[in-house]
Parts: structure tokens; C-alpha cells; sequence
């Protein structure tokens, strides 16, 4: 468990409550932040294909939970994940990898995915998602939490300028990938 506590005021006002926790306006609800293990490769491929389905892109797919599986489970996983439940419900996760900035000579991280359950938004999920990894990436060292949304995602665009965050409007993402970057490494 990642054991972050997100009180509205920053501050834990209940040392009792265990630090995970994080209070809902609706009583008895919870929200719950842990590291992804294994078990929850199927959990994380389901959320993987509804947000490619929302992005317009299901078939682009590739992964299994098999293949998460097996990455979870191994001493150099590619990425790490963080689960969120909802009073013991899988509703949603922020998939990141470390990465380095040059200029600022540090590193930081780069946030893959992130995905709340569309039944669960509006609840601060998705914040507190984005505001474990930003604790996470200061924690690390890092100076920069990064991630691209697509030019058409309005709500997401809003919920992120609302954190705070910066566009690179500057910058073009480019991408090799299957036989480009195959090509590119045999020429």
C-alpha cells in the first residue's frame, strides 16, 4: 500500500485512521491507494481496454493480463501502478515510469495512464491519483511529472489545467513503433 492520506486541509486530523484512507463526503465510503501486485493484472488490462476504447483505439491493444502478470511479478517491472478502490471496489489507475530531463538534470515521471471508472468520477479519484504521484515523484528526486492527453479530450484537458498543469503546446510527440522500429534498428 502506497500509505497516503489525503485530508481536504493537507494535514492528518485523525492519527487512528489508518493512512491510507482517504474520507468521503458520503459515510462509510473510502478511497483506497495501493500498489498494483499481480493479482490485479485482469483489473488493470480491463481498465487498459476502456480507456482505449474512450480514446478511439481498442484495437491497439496488444497487452494481456498475462503479460502484466508476468511484469508485475518480476524484480524489474517496467512501470509502476497504483490501484485506486472505492470501499474495496477497483475503480480505477495511474500507470507511470521513471524517466530524465536533461536540461534539468533530474529525473521525473511519466505518466502512461490514467483511468477512472466513468461511475466513479467526480469523487476526487482522479486527483488523488495525480497528487500521489507528484508526492511519489518528489519522494524519487524527481522535478517533473509529465503525460500527454489527446488534442480532443476536453474534460481532461479542464481537469488538468485545474491542477495547475502546463500544456507543451511547443512540442510534437513522435513514436517508432512494430516494423519502422524494427527497421530502424536493422539499417
Amino acid at each position: 500500500m502506497c500509505g497516503l492520506y489525503f485530508p481536504p486541509n493537507g494535514e492528518n486530523q485523525d492519527p487512528t485512521r489508518p493512512a491510507h484512507y482517504l474520507p468521503s463526503p458520503y459515510s462509510l465510503m473510502t478511497l483506497l491507494l495501493r500498489d498494483a501486485s499481480p493479482s490485479d493484472a485482469k483489473t488493470i488490462y480491463e481498465f487498459i481496454v476502456d480507456l482505449a476504447t474512450y480514446e478511439k483505439e481498442p484495437h491497439a491493444v496488444r497487452t494481456t493480463p498475462e503479460t502484466l502478470h508476468t511484469q508485475l511479478e518480476s524484480s524489474a517491472c517496467p512501470f509502476d501502478c497504483i490501484i485506486a478502490e472505492w470501499s474495496g471496489v477497483p475503480c480505477g489507475f495511474a500507470l507511470s515510469f521513471p524517466n530524465y530531463s536533461t536540461w534539468r538534470g533530474a529525473a521525473g515521471t511519466h505518466l502512461e495512464d490514467l483511468y477512472v471508472d466513468p461511475s466513479f468520477r467526480g469523487l476526487g479519484i482522479g486527483r488523488a491519483l495525480l497528487r500521489h504521484l507528484a508526492a511519489q515523484t518528489l519522494e524519487r528526486g524527481g522535478q517533473r511529472l509529465e503525460w500527454a492527453v489527446l488534442d480532443w479530450n476536453t474534460p481532461a484537458i479542464q481537469f488538468y489545467q485545474r491542477l495547475g498543469a502546463t500544456p507543451m503546446d511547443e512540442w510534437t510527440t513522435w513514436r517508432l513503433t512494430d516494423d519502422e522500429l524494427t527497421q530502424l534498428a536493422e539499417s
